[in-house]
């Protein structure tokens, strides 16, 4: 048992040498107190020595951490016959003193953050307190968290740690901060709030204990006082008749632990230099003839408070050790598992840095293959990713785009008309033009060909995000070998972009190349005319029917039934032959012309034909309302002469002809024509859009993804795997090897001081 509070001391260096901060919550006993409470004091009559810093405000701006270690009758005597050349060379500056010149009895101390430096001079203990507390917390009394770690060795001290806090102020005073107070209560609190922590509250007596700032600061973290033991000091400044003993019985202010009352040197023993041997004496009197306290004088004075906080330490201690060490383990264990995050990092020879690059290469290429076939380990679930995104890219952009172009788009009825004029040449035909429709179906299916570039593009930009994704968290130790590879495999993937992309560029100009009228699954001549001759049926029976309802007077000597009548003619063969704007009011009369199938493909000699496009120039002679058969067999009505001197056309305006297509009137033939053309290029357009379709995402994946991942490994071996280049591509980042080194710190502290647990317990 004895053992313990060494142990958390050991414990205590260990950690503040290492890491800076008590990070196992070691068993400590924290003192808090108002301003001028007496808490200086009290560490001081405990110690036996006149070592803190002393003055008006606050002093304490730092916490002390403060070790008590007893030294036995040996030890001290080996320390005196010790000579340490450090401490003879310290002499000429008059900071530290040899063992040799001072009594056993004295004691020395020393600061952590002057090793090997011991102080036998208390008076300069106190002087280096407020030289450490002026370096790092300023002249402005400000304070701060970084504390102060001070052991005093002395046969004249129980062992022992306290922690001596910043006393809690209202008010600012001089230069002091404005929100000085909340600083220091966030401070204290920030001690006492850790469960392992003993708080020794420290109250004077002649103030009213339900005021005091450390009662009221240990009851907001430990309420039910389990933790809290109470120390009354200026009892004998108490008003002639009073006691505390209302108090030290619980009465006023229950605490588990209790409190403990002490008399201190006053302000005037101080300046006096009543030295603190004295001062005990004068406190074992006071307690011994004061009529209250002399039943209780064995409870009473600083040697029964030492003593009560060495036991109640001890005892805390071996009742927090278990919880200590399975803390320990915890974080080895978490420490292990971060290390092994960042890697076991050994170069030592070339075989082994070989071993780490090849290691590295074959998880970024299994990262990388992985990704694409869906069997990555990390896959996600807020968004596609990998492989699900070339299979959307394919199925549902690809597809999407091409069925939503138009067979027919920028094709207007005047090109149409154009081509098949042109392609006649110069004589009327007799059949439907085959080079009208060679002419005008390729510039649609040149339409096909920017989806098909895109998609190759969007394919490509997926490989290239999947490439810079690949690897793992151990791949960012080093960030040149990561840059080397995903260069690498980027110059992989433009290489197989190149022929790619040429491959679906051939894909279109084949489609292209070569019409093929004969494809089983192309419309053709015949089922073209049906599908637009079932349309034009289908809508002269609409108008006959809308006719009917407009005009109820109907010549019904032809046939009783209407609705008959307009069965039998949609149903015949022949359809009537009436120019668009006059179908309407010739309906229904007993002119109306009739045709058969062959005069929409060859024509007739009685069909009204439109003006040529020149028919706007004629001479005025020539009646614009008279028809002019320039497809007719028969001799043309019109005298030569005339016709000849009113075409005075020059070449230069055959543009306008064009323009003035579009407001003329078709014939019944060229409009038939036009949709014929309309119906084949459609048909022919959805029939390579469908082999498009098909065969561009077997192009890309075959060319681009397949040969990517095929080719990865290999790629990556033969560019990076070379003797010269293990040197500059195996360099660790320097954020992840301080890191490391910081885990491999912290392990080493943690593996320490469980082994000096597991000594002890």
């Amino acid at each position: 048992m004895e053992k313990l509070i060494p142990l958390v001391n050991q414990l205590q260096d260990l950690v503040f040498n290492t890491i800076g901060s008590d990070f196992l919550d070691l068993p400590s006993i924290v003192v808090v107190g108002s301003q001028s409470c007496g808490k200086s004091s009290v560490l001081e009559n405990i110690v036996g020595k006149d070592f803190l810093p002393r003055g008006t405000g606050i002093v304490t701006r730092r916490p002390l951490i403060l070790q008590l270690i007893n030294l036995k009758e040996e030890e001290s005597n080996s320390d005196v016959n010790h000579e340490d050349p450090q401490q003879d060379s310290s002499n000429t500056d008059g900071t530290t003193a040899s063992l040799e010149n001072r009594s056993d009895q004295e004691g020395y101390a020393e600061f952590l953050h002057l090793p090997n430096v011991r102080f036998t001079d208390f008076g300069k203990v106190r002087a280096e307190i407020e030289n450490e507390t002026l370096r790092v917390a300023g002249a402005n009394k400000g304070i701060n968290k970084l504390p102060i770690n001070l052991k005093i060795y002395s046969k004249h001290v129980l062992n022992l740690t306290l922690i001596d806090l910043p006393g809690l102020t209202k008010i600012p005073v001089g230069d002091q901060p404005t929100d000085i107070e909340s600083q220091t209560r966030s401070l204290i609190m920030e001690y006492i709030g850790k469960p392992n922590s003993i708080i020794l509250a420290v109250s004077p007596a002649n103030f009213d204990i339900v005021n005091s700032e450390g009662l009221k600061l240990a009851r907001l973290v430990d309420p039910k006082g389990k933790r809290t033991i109470g120390v009354l000091t200026k009892l004998d400044l108490m008003d002639q008749g009073t006691n505390a003993m209302d108090i030290l019985s619980g009465r006023v202010y229950p605490l588990k632990l209790g409190f403990i009352p002490t008399v201190n040197r006053s302000q005037s023993d101080i300046i006096s230099h009543k030295s603190l041997r004295d001062a005990l004496l004068s406190e074992n009197d006071f307690f011994a003839n004061h009529p209250a306290y002399r039943a209780i004088v064995n409870r009473c004075g600083t040697f029964y408070l030492a003593k009560t906080l060495s036991n109640l330490l001890i005892a805390h201690i071996r009742d927090r050790l278990p919880d200590i060490k399975a803390r320990l383990s915890t974080l080895i264990s978490q420490t292990q598992s971060q290390l092994e995050n960042y890697g076991i990092f050994k170069v030592s020879d070339k075989a082994q840095r070989g071993i780490i690059l090849l290691q590295a290469m074959n998880r970024f290429a299994n990262s990388f293959i992985a990704s694409i076939d869906g069997n990555s380990s990390n896959i996600p679930t807020k968004e596609l990713s990998g492989g699900a995104r070339l299979y959307s890219i394919f199925n549902n952009v690809f597809s999407t785009t091409l069925n939503s172009i138009d067979p027919l788009q920028n094709l207007s009825i005047t090109d149409i008309r154009t081509a098949i004029l042109n392609s006649t040449g110069s004589r009327a035909t007799l059949f439907l033009s085959e080079m009208a429709f060679d002419i005008l179906v390729k510039p649609q299916l040149a339409l096909l060909a920017p989806p098909c570039h895109e998609c190759v593009e969007l394919v490509y930009e997926e490989l290239m995000k999947i490439c810079h994704y690949s690897g793992d968290t151990d791949m960012s130790r080093f960030p040149k070998l990561q840059t080397a590879l995903i260069e690498t495999v980027s110059d992989l993937l433009r290489e197989n972009l190149s022929p790619t992309f040429s491959f679906v560029e051939s894909l279109i100009s084949i489609q292209m190349a070569y019409i093929n009228t004969n494809h089983p699954d192309f419309l053709g001549v015949q089922g073209a005319m049906s599908n637009v001759l079932a349309r034009k049926n289908q809508h002269l029976t609409t108008r006959r029917r809308s006719a009917s309802y407009s005009n109820p007077v109907v010549d019904t000597t032809k046939n009783d039934n209407p609705d008959s009548s307009i069965t039998d003619i949609a149903s015949s063969d022949d359809v009537t032959s009436v120019t668009p704007n006059r179908k309407l009011q010739n309906f229904g009369s007993d002119n109306l012309e009739r045709k058969t199938f062959l005069s929409y493909v060859f024509g007739a000699n009685n069909s009204v034909k439109r003006a040529p496009m020149h028919s706007k120039r004629l001479s005025n002679s020539l009646s614009l309302n008279e028809p002019v058969h320039m497809l007719s067999d028969q001799t043309n009505t019109q005298p030569q002469s005339n016709y000849a001197n009113s075409f005075p056309v020059k070449m230069t305006d055959l543009s306008s002809e064009v323009e003035s297509m579009a407001l003329e009137e078709m014939t019944e033939r060229e409009e038939l024509e036009v949709e014929l053309i309309q119906e084949l290029i459609t048909s022919y357009f959805i029939l390579t859009r469908k082999i498009v379709v098909d065969q561009v995402p077997k192009v890309i994946m075959h060319l681009l993804v397949n040969a990517s991942k095929d080719a990865v490994q290999n790629r990556l071996v033969s560019s990076l795997y070379r003797e010269e280049l293990f040197d500059s591509l195996l360099i660790e980042d320097e954020n992840i090897k301080s890191e490391r080194e910081k885990n491999e710190r912290l392990l080493s502290v943690y593996m320490q001081a469980n082994k000096m647990i597991s000594n002890v317990f």
